[in-house]
């Protein structure tokens, strides 16, 4: 006997995950877990009994509910599926996920779509935060089909635009969890800083490294991985996130001078593997990092102007993401950033009966 779950999977970004209303879950968060688990086939690197496509990128899930604030028009819980861990982890949010909630609503009838384009606005659980995705739509339905691209995935799609409001501090409490630009770990000068996710931005060349290698090649780096660790536990302390042995934030990204016309380049570890591209919003929170004066990124940056729109191009391992802020005074009041999805199945998932019934 096994248990079907009404599931979506879509292209959110640069990810992929398994979308679920929250009400077609088990509400205790322990049991919800194990489901979730058993649907990716995790723990295990191949995940072959499960939807997850053995890799962090493919192993993630968005739970959406009704709004619980009245500036909102749906809720959004993101959960990163460890793929070789029974673990799941709420400590985070996820840009690219986010990137495909729009479309779920509106495909699951939580939203009315508009004629040329719907705006849902959505709240982040995770971090207290709202976002506000304007979905292409014709005919009451959502058009996937545009010429926008973005690195990391092939072909085009129609451009999904997103716009952030009150992120700084979303993890931390503050932007700068320790109210310094730069602080010292291990020796090493870093950037802990939080514009909707927890990032602890590091020269790489204070590592030894060039910081545009293949991430193959820095996660096959025994010292290098000890030494981004190590500054990871102790950031973790100081950035108000406590013991985060087990935790998923901070990530490290190590900054370089750019190579491909951007304003600087990034390898990011999140937190043992080394990203393929770059979160959101770890993009948004490095972005950040280089409008402060005297900060690690703004060291190795091309500088961008300091006054009204800044566009920041963040080079990654398979390209670029352009994050776009919004200076006050030389304070970044809003970010916004392009992303496109695409629904790629609608259905059931099914997990063994012995993991759920299907009775809360």
């Amino acid at each position: 006997m096994q248990t079907a779950i009404p599931c979506l999977i879509l292209r959110g970004g640069t990810s992929k995950g398994l979308y679920f209303r929250a009400e077609d879950l088990p509400s205790e968060q322990r049991l919800r877990d194990r489901v979730l688990l058993a649907a990716m086939g995790s723990p295990d690197t191949r995940q072959i009994d499960g939807l997850g496509g053995a890799d962090s990128l493919t192993s993630k899930v968005a739970v959406i509910s009704p709004p619980s604030r009245p500036d909102a028009d749906v809720d959004y819980l993101f959960l990163q599926v460890s793929v070789a861990e029974a673990l799941v982890s709420d400590q985070q949010n996820c840009g690219n996920l986010l990137a495909g909630v729009g479309p779920y609503a509106i495909e699951r009838g939580l939203v009315q779509a508009a004629e040329g384009q719907t705006e849902v606005r959505i709240f982040m659980r995770n971090t207290d935060g709202l976002a506000t995705a304007r979905i292409q739509t014709l005919g009451g339905q959502v058009d996937y089909d545009g010429d926008c691209r973005i690195d990391g995935v092939p072909g085009s799609a129609a451009p999904i635009p997103i716009t952030f409001a009150d992120v700084a501090g979303s993890s931390c409490g503050a932007l700068l969890p320790t109210g310094n630009v730069v602080d010292l770990i291990e020796g090493v000068e870093v950037t802990m800083i939080d514009n909707g996710m927890p990032v602890v931005v590091v020269r790489a060349a204070d590592l030894g490294v060039r910081g545009d290698e293949p991430p193959a090649d820095l996660e096959a780096n025994p010292v290098l991985r000890a030494k981004v660790e190590a500054i990871r536990l102790e950031a973790g302390r100081r950035m108000n996130l406590g013991d985060v042995t087990a935790a998923t934030v901070p990530k490290i990204t190590l900054v370089s001078a750019p190579v491909a016309g951007g304003t600087l380049s990034t390898r990011s570890f999140i937190p043992h593997s080394v990203h393929k591209a770059i979160g959101v919003f770890g993009a948004v929170s490095v972005a950040t990092a280089v409008c402060l004066p005297g900060s690690v990124a703004a060291s190795v940056a091309v500088a961008p102007t300091t006054e009204g729109e800044v566009s920041v191009s963040v080079e990654h391992p398979t390209g670029e993401f352009t994050a776009l802020l919004t200076l006050v005074d030389g304070a970044v009041v809003s970010a916004a950033l392009l992303r496109t999805a695409r629904l790629l199945m609608s259905g059931q998932v099914y997990v063994p009966a012995s993991v759920w019934d299907g009775r809360q």
